[in-house]
């Protein structure tokens, strides 16, 4: 009930904050004519310590401006209070002058704080804002329900106090504290929050520290992790008061724990979720996320919560008027959730996770496990050519030249392709993709492709090596406002855990935008 309820309050906080103004001068009360440039200036008394840093990291003027992209802005805006606040919560800086002699921090802080489009409030996300700060990072949201008032919460670190300031090149939310730019990895972010102690020592023991101990933004091509993590308080709860106890519960026979085949190694990787996600992420979908572990988890967040593994285990029983529910999954921890460091994001669950055999589940595969494509959707607009076949793992090809394109601003050009993104080969081709684990059982197989354009192929799909429906021809079945579809193809019986190859032949050379292949449990 929890997460229906933060979407309807969420929804009314929408309506209920798009009424807060904030009292300003009144010689601003033509607000939308001006920049967030002059709205600051105009009350500089108020903003005179974050004007002073936004001027010293070299981008106060570029809020006079309109964004060159024609999104507008989104400015995090904390007062001078604020900004106190943060100097006193943090031990790195005494007084705003301590930040304006660290010339590189200041232009870091200021470009932190302001998102490459313009956002009000009914827009936020149930996560991560789609479009990044002008320092390359991503911001997320949060929504924060007490007695008797609810507000946002950015990063997890600093209310929205008024939000919906519009100006001309886009909107102010002034903000209670400063925000903090990410400066940790997961790993340091488990060591500086003690509450999570039993955790992490369970990380140290099994030495997967280096599997979140790192920084997607040095590493090129290194794909986020997910973690989701108990905390303490949880542990407790579950008679566990020490990594010891937790030892007791989950490998009490083997203590070789830096083996991959340990059932605590096995255990804390599970809670390794590959790619990053947000809460936002798991609404509306069931399906099975890959671990680091040898196998995957399942989330459910169709219903009214988002629920992990649910029907697995049962964890607790409400008895009201006669009638027994049981608790029979685990969930989210939402405000306290969506934790972004530089190796993914960090989510806090309400149960001790141990591991259980997959369901089986919708997926769709977008080859985002490939390292190289992961940062060219990073990277954003653009064509671009894959020249080295062994820079991917599981994709393979002969006979044109692969690249991988992807669209994100928006115009006349963008595509129905899902996240505007998808492979292209052209010519006399074959290529094929082996897919990560598909849980055994029955599937109809949904090829995304765009089907409207003359010069496309016609092709077969085959799977496993046995061609799967008949001829598909790729240059009619869509039209010009949807030339992206989704294809279905016939129903495969799987009989074991295991990798898939899709191989896609065409019969009739041509173009080829591959968007995803989908396998859906039938009706």
């Amino acid at each position: 009930m929890k997460k229906l309820a933060y979407l309807a309050i969420i929804v009314m906080a929408a309506v209920s904050f798009s009424c807060v103004e904030k009292e300003l001068e009144a010689a601003f009360e033509d607000l939308e004519r001006l920049t967030i440039y002059d709205y600051l200036m105009e009350n500089e008394e108020e903003y005179s310590s974050f004007i002073s840093i936004l001027e010293k990291g070299n981008i106060l003027k570029t809020l006079s401006a309109y964004n060159p992209d024609g999104t507008g802005y989104t400015l995090f805006a904390p007062d001078n209070d604020a900004i106190n606040r943060f100097i006193n919560e943090n031990n790195q800086f005494s007084s705003v002058g301590d930040i304006l002699n660290e010339e590189e921090y200041a232009a870091s802080f200021s470009r932190y704080h302001v998102v490459n489009k313009d956002y009000h409030s009914n827009d936020f996300p149930f996560g991560a804002f789609a479009e990044p700060t002008l320092s390359g990072d991503f911001l997320t949201v949060g929504f924060v329900i007490e007695t008797d008032t609810s507000y946002y919460k950015i990063n997890n670190q600093a209310a929205v106090k008024f939000p919906n300031i519009e100006t001309s090149n886009g909107f102010v939310h002034e903000l209670e504290t400063a925000l903090k730019p990410i400066t940790l990895t997961t790993y340091q972010w488990l060591e500086q929050n003690a509450e999570y102690s039993i955790f992490k020592q369970a990380v140290d023991i099994t030495g997967l520290q280096a599997a979140i101990d790192f920084n997607t933004r040095e590493e090129e091509g290194r794909q986020p992790v997910t973690v989701l993590a108990e905390p303490d308080s949880i542990y407790q709860k579950a008679g566990i008061n020490s990594v010891d106890a937790l030892i007791a519960v989950i490998s009490p026979d083997d203590n070789d724990f830096t083996n991959s085949s340990n059932r605590l190694y096995n255990y804390v990787s599970y809670h390794f979720l590959q790619g990053m996600y947000f809460l936002d992420d798991y609404t509306d979908e069931n399906t099975n996320y890959n671990t680091l572990s040898e196998i995957p988890l399942n989330i459910n967040g169709r219903g009214l919560e988002i629920e992990i593994n649910p029907g697995k285990e049962v964890f607790d029983t409400i008895v009201y008027q006669g009638d027994s529910t049981f608790i029979d999954y685990i969930g989210f921890k939402y405000d306290e959730s969506n934790i972004i460091t530089q190796s993914g994001a960090i989510h806090f669950i309400d149960q001790v996770m141990k591991q259980h055999a997959p369901s089986k589940t919708d997926v769709t595969f977008q080859f985002m496990e490939e390292s190289l494509i992961y940062s060219y959707y990073q990277e954003g607009e653009g064509n671009f050519v894959i020249e080295n076949q062994d820079a991917l793992n599981s994709i393979e090809w002969t006979g044109a030249d692969l690249s991988y394109e992807i669209i994100k601003e928006e115009g006349e050009e963008i595509t129905n392709a899902w996240n505007n993104d998808y492979l292209v080969i052209d010519g006399d081709f074959i290529i094929s993709y082996t897919t990560p684990q598909i849980v055994a059982g029955k599937y109809t197989v949904m090829l995304g492709a765009e089907a409207y354009n003359e010069d496309n192929a016609l092709v077969e799909v085959y799977i496993d090596d046995k061609k799967i429906g008949s001829l598909v021809d790729l240059t009619t079945l869509g039209d010009q406002d949807n030339p992206f579809q989704q294809i279905e193809l016939g129903t495969v019986d799987f009989k074991s855990y295991a990798r898939h190859k899709v191989e896609i032949r065409p019969l009739i050379p041509g173009r080829f935008l591959w968007d995803y292949i989908r396998f859906e449990i039938p009706e």
